[in-house]
């Protein structure tokens, strides 16, 4: 779906009539929806609108206020995001301990490749509060001595914020449907595989003991399910025989802050859409201008040939193939 459609996100605890109630409210509004989507995992409702507002009987206020009345009624909550919210995006970065990622993003920032404002970033360790009141930027840990965060917390943030993306700059912890479902399509995370390989934790690791010669990492959008969201970019790099974990993280973090912080980039520009589970660019983007894989540099030196058929004529007849540059008989 495009941005030109206002989006509404229901989120609570799953019950009857929660479909029946929104979409009824809608209809006596004079709003078309376009596009309707909903999930239930663990307990959790998610519902996802995209509507067309543009001949609603109702201003934006009182839609929003509308909404917001009947979430309170249902015991859920209603999120509402015009176009007209979208100008500025506001993005919040969650970390842990890692920098790398982070200071990417600011530093991306600073040089004008990336058209949002990074508001707050939310750790749930303290360890980079220094980098974020280095770039003048709220910092939060929300997180026990464990490192366990509070996501009821997290969810105030995001709110009290204004957040449009979230980014998980190797935010080491796993978002609950809680969070994912109202964050749907915008909440970007890098893992240091090239996935679907080597989902979950230790990704370094379990690369270096299956003996891979490439590797890399991969960026995308998250889901409920645990690194098997969208993907938006990827990166490679060789795997040397011998080579330990730490030294496959020595050569992928670099890699990592690139890819996160395009996928970013791609997003901020919308510049991709996702369909079927899959991300696509979107027909009018100039394509030249991101990066999905491998540089054009690199690509050049794929080869082209063999290729299944190549040289060959099939006799549909008899099945079978003979080469097409005949040779005198010896």
């Amino acid at each position: 779906m495009t941005r030109h459609y206002t989006e509404i996100v229901v989120v609570g605890d799953d019950k009857k009539g929660l479909i029946a109630r929104v979409t009824s409210l809608l209809f006596e509004r004079g709003i078309n929806i376009e596009d309707l989507d909903q999930a239930v995992r663990d307990g959790v409702f998610r519902m996802t609108l995209h509507v067309d507002t543009e001949e609603m009987v109702v201003t934006d206020e009182k839609l929003r206020g509308d909404l917001t009345e009947l979430g309170d009624e249902l015991g859920v909550d209603i999120q509402v995001r015009f176009p007209s919210d979208r100008q500025t995006d506001r993005i919040a970065v969650l970390v842990t301990k890692e920098s790398h990622c982070l200071e990417a993003l600011f530093q991306a920032r600073e040089e004008g490749e990336l058209d949002a404002e990074i508001s707050v970033v939310i750790g749930n360790h303290d360890d980079l509060e220094p980098l974020a009141a280095e770039r003048g930027v709220d910092f939060y840990n929300i997180g026990d001595e464990k490192g366990v965060p509070d996501e009821n917390r997290l969810l105030d943030l995001l709110a009290e914020y204004e957040v449009d993306l979230v980014v998980l700059a190797r935010y080491m912890r796993i978002l609950s449907p809680n969070v994912v479902f109202r964050y749907e399509s915008r909440i970007i995370n890098v893992h240091p595989s090239l996935l679907p390989a080597f989902p979950g934790a230790e990704a370094y690791r379990q690369a270096r003991e299956e003996g891979v010669r490439v590797a890399g990492v991969t960026a995308h959008y998250v889901t409920t399910d645990l690194d098997q969201g969208p993907i938006i970019t990827q990166r490679v790099f060789d795997a040397p025989a011998g080579a330990d974990a730490e030294e496959l993280e020595r050569r992928g973090q670099p890699l990592e802050a690139a890819a996160l912080v395009e996928a970013v980039r791609l997003h901020l520009d919308d510049a991709v859409s996702v369909y079927h589970g899959r991300t696509e660019f979107r027909d009018d983007v100039d394509r030249s201008q991101y990066q999905l894989g491998l540089p054009e540099e690199a690509d050049a030196l794929r080869p082209s040939e063999p290729r299944d058929g190549a040289g060959l004529e099939y006799d549909v007849d008899v099945d079978v193939a003979t080469e097409s540059a005949s040779s005198e008989d010896d």
